[in-house]
């Protein structure tokens, strides 16, 4: 949207000089960006202490994983399943030691190294 408006001249040579702005138009795109960003934190700050975690992270990868391992098993049997597979209990693994048809995974979200991804 094209507009004019009147600046302080003194403040944009001062965010100019003391910004990375090639442009007036760029320092100005900046500030409203600023202004945007404080707005959503704000309203972040504002729900400090109204929200809870109910819940076990733990018991929740425990149901996750034993949902993957049964669509696989389904899979392997020819049966059908809702859902996709997780890539992740796809993975070739050593022929498993008990009755199981699979076993799970060696490699697992908890143990992947921070920036990878599979």
């Amino acid at each position: 949207m094209r507009t004019n408006i009147e600046i302080d001249d003194k403040l944009m040579d001062y965010v100019m000089a003391t910004g990375e702005f090639k442009t007036k138009r760029e320092a100005v795109e900046a500030g409203l960006k600023l202004i945007k960003r404080r707005k959503v934190y704000d309203g972040l700050r504002a729900l400090r202490g109204k929200l809870q975690w109910i819940g076990d992270d733990e018991a929740a990868w425990a149901k996750y994983r034993e949902e993957q391992c049964a669509k696989v098993q389904a899979k392997a049997a020819g049966l059908p399943f809702e859902g996709e597979i997780d890539p992740v209990f796809l993975t070739q693994v050593a022929q498993p030691q008990s009755v199981s048809m699979v076993q799970e995974p060696v490699a697992s979200y908890a143990n992947m190294p921070a920036g990878s991804s599979k």
